[in-house]
């Protein structure tokens, strides 16, 4: 049995950028938010960081300066995923070197590979350091799915303890393979009580940038027997959750931090800034929400 690295709501937290960098000031201001409003870990550098658009110099710079902000006082995952696995060996030892608490480590994208591929590929980043582990499968990024034949294989493996699924359709088919070996939480804000139900400990959120008690609300009321507190939250965010992923995120997300005065900035090439309509989308959300 693996237990959670967390149990709750694990923000997937966005970079704030200057023009020619990160905003470190107001990265630590998001980090003290996050802490006092009750998120459960932090994960850093992930696809809502804008990871893809880091170097590798800025990448680690990050990781290092969130981990020496947190201090401990929550789980730090820091996302070192890559689609070349000597470059996310890299990453994960560097990594785990100035202190993440665990790693995210997504599907091999545009090269893709098969499933023997995917079990090589994270095998030899689990056996690269002594940290726990996360999979991220995201088949609508990566047009790549990790089989719940290929998660048992990898369950396996000691380090490699939880799976961030956004395929929810193949959560039960993963918990009887693997049952109490594979922690698995959930990828997608809207499915976080269905996959709670299957068996699932909390969600890494987009939508803990903005509302980060709910979310540790939602999973926590599940996880201590309230599922109608915690339905009605489920329930209560969906037009948000929807806005929010209106257009590619984390573009609609940074929009809407825009639009309730934290002011972190803009998001990278290739990823634009939010069109009207989406503005629009994103604003009438806020605003039934309360949030504006």
């Amino acid at each position: 049995m693996k237990n959670p690295i967390f149990e709750g709501s694990c923000v997937a937290l966005i970079t704030p950028f200057t023009g020619d960098g990160v905003n470190y000031e107001k990265l630590e201001e998001l980090i003290e938010w996050q802490i006092k409003e009750g998120t459960d870990a932090i994960l850093i550098c992930g696809t809502t960081g804008e990871a893809s658009t880091m170097p590798d110099e800025e990448h680690k710079a990050v990781i290092k300066f969130a981990v020496e902000k947190v201090a401990g006082r929550v789980h730090v995952m820091a996302g070192t995923g890559s689609n070349d696995t000597r470059h996310a060996i890299e990453l994960s030892k560097y990594a785990e070197s100035v202190g993440a608490d665990s790693i995210l480590t997504v599907t091999p994208y545009y090269n893709k590979t098969t499933q023997e591929g995917l079990y090589q590929h994270f095998k030899a980043i689990a056996e690269s350091v002594k940290i726990p582990v996360v999979l991220y499968n995201v088949p609508s990024r990566t047009n790549l799915n990790i089989n719940p034949e290929t998660l048992k294989r990898l369950s396996e493996i000691p380090n490699i303890v939880a799976v961030k699924e956004c395929n929810l359709n193949q959560v039960a088919q993963t918990r009887y393979l693997c049952g109490d070996n594979l922690v698995i939480y959930s990828g997608e804000d809207g499915n976080v009580v269905p996959l709670l139900a299957l068996g699932g400990k909390g969600v890494i959120s987009v939508a803990a940038n903005i509302i980060p008690a709910d979310m540790h609300k939602m999973v926590r009321s599940f996880l201590n027997g309230d599922i109608e507190t915690s339905r009605e939250i489920q329930i209560k965010i969906v037009n948000l959750v929807n806005a929010l992923f209106c257009e590619v995120n984390p573009i609609p997300v940074k929009a809407a931090m825009n639009e309730m005065g934290m002011n972190v900035g803009k998001c990278r090439l290739p990823l634009v800034d939010i069109s009207e309509k989406g503005l629009n989308t994103v604003r009438a959300a806020l605003s039934e929400y309360g949030l504006i």
